[in-house]
């Protein structure tokens, strides 16, 4: 495997050097002289490592590797401090473990809200690998209770028909579940931002007009580039089945359907929609399909899983079960049905588990964090084989994550920012 090598800092080399110097491993691309922002105009700019690249460069397959304590980068605000995001970087929150690969920055985007302790915020983060960095992308604004918008509301308002922060950030946020992608062509993470907060109520105590908010589902945009969340104003889809943002749901970009889909299957309601970026529009795409086979073949929510692009098919564990979505037919298949004493079955669960694509092996990697272990897929042989890495173990403690790397061709876990690299398999010659 080959690495491309740190780029040329030329005119810019002492501010870069000065930062680093202090710690800050990343650049704002604005102190970037003009042609090296056109060669990387990726912001902030982050400088690899030559250690770290030369550490990934020679990991064997099947062997872990402790890479270091990762730097945390941002503009912090109080609330950051606070809750010392400064020092830990974002850790995993209650049902929002699911990260997503941005691939034109080679980057990996985090978002999501805990249950209630220690907060609930609305920030976003990135990690880039090769300079073993946290960014923080949006600072957080005040955070959120359960049920309502907090002790303090001071920096909430309506605009645009939606309930959203000062800076233009989600008032009202939820858990991500498995309902977090990334549109490639749009350069937005997606985030269907479904909570059990009575908006309505929320206009209401503040001296609003609850009846101006909008009634489509609560699609979030985050343009990464830009550093800035954007709501959406899809109107709710008039189809039946009908629409609903219901908590556990799966959102996933598919290329053959140019657009995140997203899939439910559970009594409120059972199919597949599709939004349309450019038009900001729901469609629904599987009107047409037999109910009771959907019923019987689609996973239900709690679900985790992957974009295969090759196969053109979305691979699933629920629980212990695996499925397949033939995504040009949006047709699904119970590939095989587990138990938890078969020892052949992980568990797939969006509170405990991590999924995701392979694309050198054309496997899907699982962690489960509850056990510490990691599986592996073949989608056609339908077989799951539990690993065992050798080199240094898997980080325990909680609140961890995990990405794959396709860019490094590994599986990351993070605790804090302990950050720990595994090869599966080399990428074949």
């Amino acid at each position: 495997m080959h690495f491309a090598s740190p780029g040329r800092i030329e005119r810019r080399q002492f501010v870069i050097q000065s930062l680093l110097a202090t710690g800050s491993f990343c650049v704002p691309n604005s102190m970037i002289h003009a042609k090296e922002k056109e060669a990387n105009p990726i912001d902030p700019v982050c400088p690899p490592r030559a250690d770290i690249l030369d550490k990934l460069q020679k990991l064997p397959e099947n062997h872990g590797i402790l890479l270091g304590k990762a730097a945390v980068v941002g503009d912090f605000n109080e609330t950051a401090r606070k809750f010392e995001l400064d020092r830990t970087g974002p850790r995993a929150r209650d049902y929002c473990l699911k990260m997503v690969w941005a691939p034109e920055r080679k980057r990996v985007l985090f978002c999501g809200a805990n249950h209630g302790v220690p907060h609930r915020l609305n920030d976003v983060w990135e990690f880039d690998l090769p300079s073993l960095t946290w960014v923080m992308l949006y600072a957080p604004d005040l955070t959120r209770g359960y049920l309502d918008l907090g002790k303090d509301r001071s920096d909430v308002r309506v605009a645009d028909g939606v309930l959203q922060t000062m800076r233009g950030g989600p008032a009202i946020v939820g858990h991500t579940w498995w309902g977090l992608t990334y549109d490639p062509k749009a350069k937005r993470m997606l985030f269907l931002n479904t909570w059990v907060t009575d908006a309505a109520k929320m206009v209401r105590e503040m001296g609003g007009d609850p009846t101006k908010l909008d009634s489509g589902p609560p699609l979030w945009a985050f343009d990464p580039q830009g550093k800035r969340w954007q709501p959406l104003h899809a109107p709710q889809p008039q189809s039946k089945p009908p629409f609903v943002s219901v908590f556990g749901g799966m959102l996933e970009y598919l290329p053959e359907w140019n657009g995140a889909v997203w899939h439910v299957n559970n009594w409120q309601t059972r199919g597949m929609w599709r939004h349309d970026f450019q038009a900001d529009r729901w469609e629904l795409l599987t009107a047409k399909h037999d109910a009771k086979a959907f019923e019987a073949n689609a996973p239900e929510p709690e679900q985790i899983g992957y974009y295969d692009p090759k196969r053109k098919a979305i691979f699933v564990q629920r629980h212990r079960d695996t499925f397949r979505c033939d995504v040009p037919t949006l047709t699904w298949t119970r590939l095989r049905k587990g138990n938890a004493d078969d020892g052949q079955s992980p568990d797939g669960h969006d509170a405990r588990s991590v999924l995701a694509h392979d694309p050198h092996s054309g496997h899907g990697l699982l962690c489960h964090f509850e056990s510490n272990a990691l599986w592996a897929l073949d989608p056609d042989a339908v077989k799951w084989t539990r690993l065992q890495p050798q080199g240094d173990p898997m980080p325990r403690g909680h609140k961890r994550l995990a990405y794959f790397d396709p860019a490094a061709n590994v599986w990351v876990v993070m605790h804090d920012t302990t950050i720990w690299a595994y090869r599966y398999r080399n990428i074949s010659s």
